[in-house]
Order: structure tokens, then C-alpha cells, then sequence
């Protein structure tokens, strides 16, 4: 009996501990991300993550009451990367597409951005599968801008050439060994034509449609059944949708595009 009381107020301890470590594991949200995709996400001269999806992450974060943790990976390696449990939930730019609700679920949207094509501003190409026959076409590997091209343009006769790294697109177009590059219009203003590299190059045409590939727009990506995480997630982003903080962010990033999830 003596042995007892000391047992059962040591049993109480680690019970108490567990308890607290998984509380604050649940607290932790850990956000996987492709880190060279300017302005949703990239790294400053300090090497710190950076960008809108940074931002609103942080902020949706907050509205959630957890702490934000980021696990960086290439962008075609992100949903095998959730499967494998490595991160919680995707937050790189990523369109909730009917192709990636076969793998993972995903939170409400939290906004949306058009897809255009990016060339010489004097080429005459346009988005369309007869302007672009017998050219080169550079998207992001595993992109839905990929999924696109190759839809809607390559069995007209269009080379789409996907890469895992969308800067190394922008090199290839500048030396010539791409004509048109098919991107997110935000991260093809930021990442290449606001820069020198960029100069005399523009946005060519309209931009592309197609519901079912483009998706309904930018949302988290989930593990398939994580509702508990998908109804905490949806909350805080509606949270930030309504008080404005979404809205202020995207205009800071984007400029005047419209990114209302509708």
C-alpha cells in the first residue's frame, strides 16, 4: 500500500504529459510547400519563406490557434509527401483539380487566380492549340498548367515540355530552347516579367479555361478522411476571408487581381 500512491501519482504524471504532447501536436500544422514559385511562395535574401501563400498560411494559422511549421519538397512530390504523412496539409499555390480529389481531399478555396500564357510580346502566338502547333511550351511538372497543355494542345502538335523548377522554365524561354511558357498569371508577373529577364516578354491572349482541370481554385490539400483538420482549416479560412485579411494580402502580392473565391 505504501508503493501504492507513489505509483498511481507517477502514473498520473505521464498521463498528464501525454495528454500535453498530443494536445500540442494537434496544435502544430504542418504546411508542405514547393518553395521557387514567386509571389505564392519563395525564399528571401535571408533564406526565410515568403510570399501570399506565407502570409495567409500564417494567418489562417492564427485563426485556427495552432502554430504554423513548413516542410518544403519539389511541387510533383507533395501529394505522395501528404500520403507519406511527412506534413499535415499542402499550401503551395495548389488548384483543388477532379484529377487531385482522386488522391486527397481539400479545404474550402481560399482564392483563385487565372492561367496564362507568357511569350515575346511581338510573337503573335495565342493560347490556342492552332497558334501554338510546332512550338515549345515549357509548364510546371505535375502543374495543372501540364495537365492543360497537354489536353487541350499537344495532340494538335504542340511540345509540352514540363520541369520540376518553373525558373528554369523562364532560362529555357529567354535562351530560346522554349517559344511560350502556360503559368498562374500572378507568379509569371513576379517571377519573370516584372524582372529584366522578363523585358519583352507578355502575357499573349486570354486566359485559359477549362473548369475541370483548372479547378475551382487555390484551396489546403488534405489526407482523405482528415475531417477533423478540414472543418478546423475551413473555419479559420473563413475567418480570414470575412475580416479581410485575405483580400489585403492578395492585393499586396498580386495587385488588382480579382481573387474572390466565388
Amino acid at each position: 500500500m505504501k508503493l501504492l500512491k507513489p505509483l498511481l501519482a507517477l502514473a498520473c504524471v505521464f498521463a498528464s504529459f501525454a495528454a500535453s504532447s498530443g494536445a500540442s501536436a494537434a496544435d502544430t500544422l504542418r504546411f508542405g510547400l514547393e518553395a521557387q514559385y514567386p509571389p505564392f511562395e519563395s525564399k528571401g535574401p535571408n533564406g526565410e519563406l515568403q510570399g501570399l501563400d506565407i502570409d495567409v498560411g500564417n494567418a489562417v494559422c492564427v485563426a485556427a490557434k495552432m502554430t504554423c511549421k513548413w516542410v518544403e519538397t519539389s511541387f510533383d512530390g507533395l501529394i505522395p509527401a501528404l500520403q507519406g504523412r511527412k506534413f499535415d496539409a499542402i499550401n503551395s499555390a495548389m488548384n483543388a483539380t477532379e484529377q487531385r480529389r482522386q488522391a486527397i481531399d481539400f479545404t474550402t478555396v481560399v482564392y483563385r487566380v487565372p492561367t496564362q500564357l507568357i511569350a515575346k510580346r511581338d510573337s503573335g502566338l495565342l493560347p490556342t492549340p492552332a497558334s501554338l502547333k510546332g512550338k515549345r511550351v515549357g509548364v510546371l511538372q505535375a502543374s495543372i498548367q501540364e495537365t492543360f497543355a497537354k489536353t487541350h494542345w499537344e495532340s494538335a502538335g504542340v511540345s509540352v515540355v514540363p520541369y520540376q523548377d518553373q525558373n528554369q522554365v523562364y532560362t529555357d524561354l529567354v535562351a530560346g530552347r522554349l517559344d511560350a511558357t502556360l503559368v498562374l498569371a500572378p507568379a509569371g508577373q513576379t517571377g519573370f516579367l516584372s524582372k529584366p529577364s522578363g523585358s519583352g516578354y507578355a502575357f499573349v491572349g486570354e486566359p485559359v479555361r477549362d473548369d475541370k482541370i483548372l479547378g475551382s481554385g487555390i484551396a489546403y490539400g488534405i489526407r482523405k478522411g482528415d475531417t477533423a483538420l478540414r472543418d478546423r482549416l475551413n473555419a479559420a479560412i473563413a475567418k480570414v476571408q470575412a475580416d479581410g485579411t485575405v483580400k489585403t494580402l492578395a492585393t499586396k502580392y498580386l495587385g488588382n487581381i480579382d481573387v474572390t473565391a466565388k
